[in-house]
């Protein structure tokens, strides 16, 4: 290498040096500020002052608590129907033994306000036999009752009280009941839990009961709500408030003795609130009877499976020899309208029905294979 080469190789190496001295000196200074600025800021912050002191204001949180009103279908319909149920007290007379000197006993159960009138839907097997009748309130008072009348085969009664009404209850339309609705039963099991609730659903509906008696109680409502003993003529309620049932009884074994739990029956409303009605306004019940078990139609089965109406009687069963028969109609007939009054939304099949007597001839409208017609009969007088 000769002399001009080195000199600028040094030249270089001296320039570099020089260059990057100057860089660290730079980047060493800066360094420097931010840490003596970071350090009086520090410093300022952990040695407050008296007039920093003086001058601090807390912050206050504020924690905003929203008050929720947890009211269900359920409550509300309790709430509204609790005040109409009342429990059923009563007397009977009976021969005691050995000496068959008579004595008393005490029977209860449940029951339900349906008009400011006073009148109270109970079950027959509650207060027959019965020498003299007393209903207690949902606050515990106390009033006379009598019977007005009963209807044996559907075991209903409609009683009634001269006392103040707190409230009634409105019953609603069991046709529109469906398997899986929830339902709520109130009533006073024992005689001694009064307002006992409990809650269900709708098992079944068109159920049938050997009473064994000789004869069965038909189109029941299933349910697996809790019914005990002293519920029996207590409401069974839907989730609107309204009474779309009068419970009956309970099954707990099968004729083989197998041991069953929420097998629960109901009188359904329209059954129950005909019979009343004509109880209140006649002292009595004439069931009238055409010889038939219908399935009610409603809109939802309609359209199910296509039928050429909305509202309706399917007549599934008839009798050989009854008025149905004996004027022609047959299995698969939908009755439409009873003595001019149209099967609806309000008005059942039973309903209309027992708006009519015994041997009184009526028009009976029906649909056969999608053709109206009608058709004179005669009604019997037993059986539904």
């Amino acid at each position: 290498m000769n002399k001009s080469k080195l000199f600028y190789l040094v030249l270089v190496i001296l320039l570099a040096g020089a260059s990057s001295l100057a860089g660290l000196a730079v980047g060493g200074f800066a360094v420097y500020r931010i840490l003596t600025s970071s350090n009086d800021d520090t410093a300022a912050l952990s040695q407050p002052t008296a007039e920093s002191i003086s001058s601090y204001e807390p912050i206050e949180q504020q924690v905003d608590i929203t008050s929720v009103d947890v009211e269900t279908a359920v409550t509300n319909s309790v709430q509204k129907i609790a005040p109409t149920v009342v429990t059923v007290v009563g007397t009977v007379t009976y021969q005691s033994f050995p000496f068959g000197q008579p004595a008393e006993q005490t029977v209860s159960g449940s029951g339900v306000f349906i008009s400011e009138d006073g009148y109270i839907l109970t079950n027959n097997h509650v207060v027959e036999g019965t020498n003299s009748l007393k209903i207690i309130l949902s606050d515990g008072s106390e009033q006379e009752a009598i019977i007005v009348g009963t209807d044996k085969f559907s075991d209903i009664a409609v009683l009634k009280t001269e006392g103040t009404v707190p409230a009634f209850a409105n019953l609603g339309n069991s046709d529109n009941m469906d398997p899986g609705e929830s339902v709520i039963a109130i009533g006073s099991p024992l005689g001694e839990f009064m307002n006992t609730v409990t809650v269900g659903v709708i098992s079944a509906t068109g159920r049938s009961i050997d009473t064994g008696e000789g004869y069965q109680i038909e189109g029941l409502l299933q349910t697996d709500a809790a019914i005990n003993v002293g519920n029996s003529g207590g409401p069974l309620v839907n989730l609107a408030g309204e009474v779309i049932g009068i419970n009956t009884l309970i099954v707990r074994s099968s004729g083989s003795g197998t041991v069953a739990e929420g097998l629960g029956f109901a009188v359904p409303s329209n059954t129950a609130g005909a019979i009343a009605t004509q109880i209140i306004e006649k002292g009595f019940f004439a069931r009238p009877n055409l010889g038939i078990t219908i399935q009610a139609i409603t809109p939802q089965l309609a359209r199910m499976y296509r039928l050429p109406v909305e509202y309706g009687a399917y007549i599934n069963q008839l009798q050989a020899g009854s008025p149905a028969d004996e004027a022609g109609l047959q299995v698969g007939d939908i009755i439409t309208s009873i003595g001019g009054t149209a099967i609806d939304g309000s008005n059942s099949y039973i309903n209309i029905l027992f708006r009519f007597n015994p041997g009184e001839q009526i028009l009976i409208e029906f649909v056969r294979n999608n053709t109206l017609q009608e058709v004179q009969v005669e009604l019997a007088g037993s059986g539904t």
